[in-house]
């Protein structure tokens, strides 16, 4: 079971449409995937048409009841939406209470790593979706993770998010002794603009190793699959930001083939 995780620590830079995306395109391959929204904004749950504040269990409940995880209990917090292949562990706002009430707590880290272990044979691919905010979502998100998928929109502002954001894997890899995978994706790119070709260039000198070398292209496709509650690979397949997605998933695929081998 592939493990990545969507993270940056800004906001508004195209991590749930990552996922929504990507969670899509794999679908169409005939994946089965699940999505973990850690964010408790629960923008991914609603982008599905779900209404998370409205569902009997949620990620919430599962950090709670964290001393006494099955392979049933975790199943309990996973509700499918609609396109089949495709589940959400939901978001809630009470997530947001988390750092504060149960982040003292020894293991609290490791959580999701662990109910996720219990599922492995359930799907073939977990998309997790990060809150802009380091705290005890964000370390178990990375935590879970296999590859770390960072979108930045190619605007300047967004680039020192990046920046803070790199620091915290750095930090998190130094601390727990692990060298994080990851890939840096340019959002939002509208070709059109100074600023946008600007921001690309800068991200090619400071980050040429881990960028993908391509670009996801602003697309009012994704604004409109958000609406009808599907994905965009399935709501408009043939649109340019859908096949964008498409050669990210396939360059990603490639990296992680060459990382088994080399491992």
């Amino acid at each position: 079971m592939k493990i990545w995780t969507i993270a940056n620590q800004k906001g508004g830079v195209g991590k749930t449409t990552t996922v929504a995306s990507l969670a899509g395109a794999f679908v169409k391959r005939g994946q089965r995937v699940l999505m973990v929204d850690t964010d408790p904004h629960a923008s991914l749950g609603y982008y599905l048409g779900i209404d998370c504040e409205q569902l009997p269990c949620s990620l919430y409940d599962l950090f709670l009841g964290h001393k006494s995880l099955t392979l049933e209990t975790v199943k309990t917090h996973i509700v499918p939406t609609n396109v089949q292949g495709l589940d959400l562990m939901p978001s809630t706002m009470a997530l947001a209470t988390l750092d504060r009430s149960l982040g003292h707590e020894e293991g609290m880290g490791l959580i999701l790593k662990k109910a996720l272990k219990l599922i492995e044979e359930e799907y073939d691919v977990v998309l997790i979706d990060c809150p802009p905010v380091l705290g005890v979502l964000m370390v178990n998100a990375l935590a879970a993770s296999e590859h770390i998928i960072v979108p930045v929109q190619t605007e300047f502002l967004a680039i020192k998010g990046l920046d803070r954001m790199v620091k915290t894997m750095l930090l998190m890899g130094r601390s727990k002794k692990i060298n994080y995978s990851y890939t840096i994706v340019p959002t939002m790119y509208d070709k059109r603009t100074r600023a946008a070709s600007a921001a690309l260039k800068q991200l090619n000198e400071d980050y040429n190793q881990e960028l993908w070398q391509e670009v996801i292209p602003v697309d009012t496709k994704f604004r409109d699959a958000s609406l009808s509650h599907l994905p965009a690979s399935h709501y408009a397949p043939s649109s340019r930001g859908v096949k964008a997605y498409n050669r990210l998933l396939d360059d990603l695929l490639a990296k992680d083939l060459c990382h088994v081998k080399i491992s």
